[in-house]
């Protein structure tokens, strides 16, 4: 069975910003966290309208930041910048298939189709950064090309850490089930991610040789899910105070006007299977007072409410 310092929570987009790792924190301090990916351009050139740029990492324990981008030496000042905010290791976005990334940008998943400049950028940033480097990657660009091995031993030779390898293709985007390989032969530790929804599939993906498991999804609405991969009964008594809780991080973070819009979505996964949500998600979406949702919250979950 993995240890917690064997769990990852995976880098998802628009979630697993500063507030919610906040949250994941309350119960696993042990895991290991990833952030949301962050545009290497971006951060190199400061852009301000993005807060997760500015973000400092020193009380955040063992913590990675993901950078996405298809130029070297920008993908290695950019390295260098989130070592200085205090990321404990730097990963880089081999897998992301959304199109503005992976095909207009040349980035993401589009580096499983040209190696040599993936090797250049991790071979960049590696030296760019006294922490360690990692990838995340994707089994290939579709069926006909799952080349996933051949990258793996790319990041071998340039000095990368560890790997971590979604069981889909890039083509299957998040559809279908992922299948995940045999890795006992790979050169360096590689961390299982896609459908990893129990404590089974996280056995599973050790007998296969992995040394750890990322979780995504099976997070939304469950920030105490992470214990539960290691066989622990972690969810609280007061799921209410919990979602209080985050949404008082998120306001604290983005501020009312973005942060209660940003929110819903989070209310909308801890309710889930919970009677009258569907009524509840409804009601929900049309709020665009704190004090409102705040009172919205308590009143569904029958928790006391400080407003």
């Amino acid at each position: 069975m993995f240890i917690k310092n064997q769990i990852f929570a995976a880098p998802l987009a628009g979630i697993t910003d500063k507030p919610f790792r906040r949250v994941i924190r309350m119960f696993s301090p042990d895991v290991s966290l990833v952030t949301e990916m962050i545009s290497c351009h971006s951060l190199v050139q400061g852009h301000k309208n993005c807060p997760r740029n500015f973000d400092r990492y020193d009380d955040e324990g063992n913590i990675g930041a993901q950078i996405f981008g298809a130029e070297p030496d920008v993908m290695a000042e950019a390295a260098k910048i989130l070592a200085d905010q205090g990321a404990k290791w730097i990963d880089i976005n081999m897998g992301c298939p959304v199109p503005k990334v992976a095909t207009r940008s040349g980035a993401g998943a589009y580096l499983m189709r040209d190696h040599v400049l993936a090797g250049k950028i991790m071979h960049s940033v590696v030296k760019a950064v006294s922490v360690p480097v990692s990838i995340k990657t994707r089994l290939g660009w579709d069926s006909t090309h799952c080349d996933w091995r051949d990258l793996i031993d790319v990041a071998f030779n340039n000095g990368i850490k560890f790997a971590t390898l979604h069981g889909r293709t890039r083509a299957q985007g998040y559809t279908g089930s992922a299948v995940l390989p045999d890795v006992t032969d790979c050169r360096i530790p590689v961390i299982a991610n896609g459908d990893i929804k129990t404590l089974a599939d996280a056995d599973r993906a050790e007998k296969l040789g992995f040394s750890g498991v990322m979780v995504g999804r099976g997070m939304l609405g469950k920030p105490w899910f992470l214990n539960e991969i290691v066989g622990e009964n972690a969810k609280p008594d007061n799921v209410g105070a919990v979602v209080l809780q985050h949404l008082q991080y998120v306001i604290d973070y983005y501020g009312n006007a973005v942060g209660v819009p940003m929110f819903r979505k989070h209310v909308a996964w801890y309710c889930v299977g919970m009677p009258n949500s569907a009524d509840f998600r409804m009601q929900i979406n049309t709020i665009t007072d704190v004090n409102e949702l705040k009172s919205a919250i308590c009143e569904f979950w029958g928790c006391v409410c400080d407003i």
